[in-house]
């Protein structure tokens, strides 16, 4: 008998601390940059994000997002035996984030990992974890997608600071004898690195480089919008389904216009498009994760749905992943 991997369980956390597009304006005002709540809505759709306090980091967001996708699935942190955690902004150089988690959680003993593919983060994760299970190398898998944002923006650049937030997103991934996960088709390209990057390294006790983000906006644009839809189609053609099955689709939440494009190439109506970037900003690895919860929990995404999920993001990656809930 075939072995799958299924999405038992889903959870999210935000950060405490919400900053409306206004809140945002007149902080960057005192430090002599203009923006506009107007001007962010119009280019992006972003109206809020959520940034951490001091001294929490991605394994603090994640540890609470993994606890309500577990209550969720109705499983304990000893059932799980893999752990693989997406995030850009990881709590330290190593040991990993999954790691740090795993013993937050008091799961120790699996294998725990992180993945580093940025925006796409989850997708590639996801993927990985369901390799994983069909192999039989696990059972039961938490798939997390945790990033701090705030702490790689350069407040100077209003093209990049007003985009992104902090959060975490979680899913449990579990061996099953019906399909779940449908099929995955990931991709990089490496020749796009400097058009969205981190280039600082730690050397020496020093950071050489920036250690802020830097991102082409409009040259992002233009690849994203091509290569998402490329990946819906092959992951439609893998799985051997039509764009009409879908009943979801869940891009990561980078731009609204990104977005809408991307359905509509799909012929999706914008009612099968799942928007959470207006509350929640650019939340990298996380966002895939913490719309899919949202829609859970909102009663949207319901057993049986046929959900779409998609990223793009530095290096340059994308990827898709089609499944049944």
């Amino acid at each position: 008998m075939r072995r799958y991997s299924r999405i038992t369980g889903t959870g999210s956390y935000l950060p405490p601390h919400r900053l409306t597009n206004a809140d945002l304006v007149l902080q960057l005002a005192a430090q002599g940059v203009e923006s506009s709540d107007d001007w962010i809505v119009e280019r992006t759709g972003i109206r809020a994000r959520h940034f951490v306090a001091d001294g929490i980091f991605s394994s603090d967001l994640a540890l609470e997002a993994c606890k309500k996708a577990l209550e969720a699935a109705g499983r304990s942190p000893q059932d799980i035996d893999l752990i693989v955690v997406a995030t850009s902004t990881p709590d330290m150089v190593f040991p990993s984030t999954a790691c740090i988690l795993q013993n937050k959680l008091g799961a120790n003993g699996g294998a725990a990992f992180d993945v580093q593919a940025v925006c796409s983060g989850f997708v590639y994760a996801l993927a990985v974890a369901d390799s994983m299970i069909q192999s039989g190398a696990a059972q039961r898998a938490l798939v997390v997608g945790a990033e701090v944002f705030s702490r790689i923006l350069d407040f100077k650049d209003r093209t990049t600071c007003v985009l992104f937030g902090d959060g975490a997103g979680a899913v449990v991934l579990e061996a099953s004898d019906r399909p779940g996960l449908l099929a995955s088709d990931l991709h990089a390209d490496g020749k796009h690195v400097d058009i969205l990057c981190v280039p600082g390294h730690v050397s020496g006790g020093q950071i050489l480089g920036s250690p802020l983000l830097r991102m082409d906006g409009q040259a992002v644009f233009k690849l994203a919008v091509g290569v998402l839809e490329d990946a819906a189609r092959a992951v439609l053609q893998k799985a051997e389904l039509a764009q009409s099955d879908i009943d979801w689709l869940i891009p990561h939440q980078a731009n609204i216009r990104i977005m809408q494009s991307t359905a509509k190439k799909l012929r999706l109506g914008l009612d099968k498009l799942v928007v959470t970037v207006d509350q929640h900003g650019n939340t990298s690895a996380a966002s895939i994760p913490l719309a899919l919860d949202w829609a859970v929990r909102q009663g949207k995404v319901l057993p049986g749905h046929t959900v779409m999920l998609e990223g793009v993001g530095g290096g340059f990656t994308w990827g898709a992943v089609l499944l049944r809930m």
